[in-house]
């Protein structure tokens, strides 16, 4: 087990608050996949306040490194900031944190890290109240977000990400029964 491993174990078990163990969920998955930066849209310094707050004593490198691909983050970072309550930095890494990881091709809680959509969804209802109320549905939230991304964008029909490679796609998509 390597050194951050270790230090990430150590931290966990000090029982955090909701948010921040989400943040380093986010961070360990991120790290685990490969991805620079680890969490997009948070300049140097408030990356060093965030492993400060989440992973103190734990040296991470958020590196950026140019998209890939085109990709929603900046518009779904605005709709998440747009409904975040309370505006603090909390929310603002939240916010990049999950725009980050819905750009990836699994459910947005695994995207995350998280271990169910329970986490998410406890997350969003605390830190994006106004907007997880929206989803009266329970629809998935990276379709969700990606729906009200179109209708901001006033676009009446709205291709799912990522769907053609999604483990769950036969689910989804399978014959009505």
């Amino acid at each position: 087990m390597n050194a951050v491993a270790t230090d990430l174990i150590r931290l966990i078990d000090q029982s955090p608050s909701l948010e921040v163990l989400v943040l380093r969920c986010v961070l360990a998955e991120s790290q685990r996949a490969g991805e620079r930066p680890l969490i997009r849209g948070i300049g140097p310094a408030s990356f060093a306040l965030l492993r400060e707050t989440c992973l103190p004593g734990v040296e991470l490198d958020n590196a950026d490194q140019p998209a890939a691909r085109f990709d929603e983050f900046e518009e779904l970072f605005e709709l998440l900031l747009d409904y975040a309550a309370p505006l603090d930095p909390m929310s603002i890494w939240l916010a990049a944190a999950i725009a980050t990881a819905a750009q990836r091709d699994n459910h947005l809680w695994q995207d995350m890290g998280l271990p169910s959509r329970r986490e998410l969804n406890a997350l969003l209802r605390q830190r994006f109240p106004s907007l997880a109320a929206l989803n009266v549905g329970d629809m998935k939230w990276k379709k969700f977000f990606y729906r009200q991304l179109c209708e901001r964008a006033g676009v009446p029909i709205c291709k799912s990400p990522s769907c053609g490679v999604c483990v769950d796609h036969p689910v989804c998509f399978g014959p009505e029964v």
